[in-house]
């Protein structure tokens, strides 16, 4: 059964940082390209960020391109969403993905 579980969300001041991460069970990791995305209250889901299965290769949406990092430790089978520089635009609940599989997200918040 394929489990994909987010944890590290939570309430930061702007300009703080989070580190997320994303466990995966169920499947073969390491054969996966890892996504992340967030949608925020009364908005569409959208993509943040996504890694190839090997972790060479990685892009990231404009809106988080400079302050976020995406990786994965495949011996760990978990991936991770570095966030620096949060701001308050960058509330959602996140979540990550994998083929057509979700996690139920983590909520973070980013308010003074």
């Amino acid at each position: 059964q394929v489990q994909l579980v987010e944890s590290g969300g939570g309430l930061v001041q702007p300009g703080g940082s989070l580190r997320l991460s994303c466990a995966a069970s169920g499947f073969t990791f390491s054969r996966y390209a890892m996504n992340w995305y967030r949608q925020a209250p009364g908005m569409e889901r959208e993509w943040v960020a996504a890694i190839s299965s090997t972790g060479g290769s990685t892009n990231y949406a404009d809106s988080v391109k400079g302050r976020f990092t995406i990786s994965r430790d495949n011996a760990a089978n978990t991936a991770y969403l570095q966030m620096n520089s949060l701001k308050p635009e960058d509330t959602a609940k996140y979540y990550c993905k994998a083929d057509q599989y979700w996690g139920k997200g983590t909520l973070v918040t980013v308010s003074s």
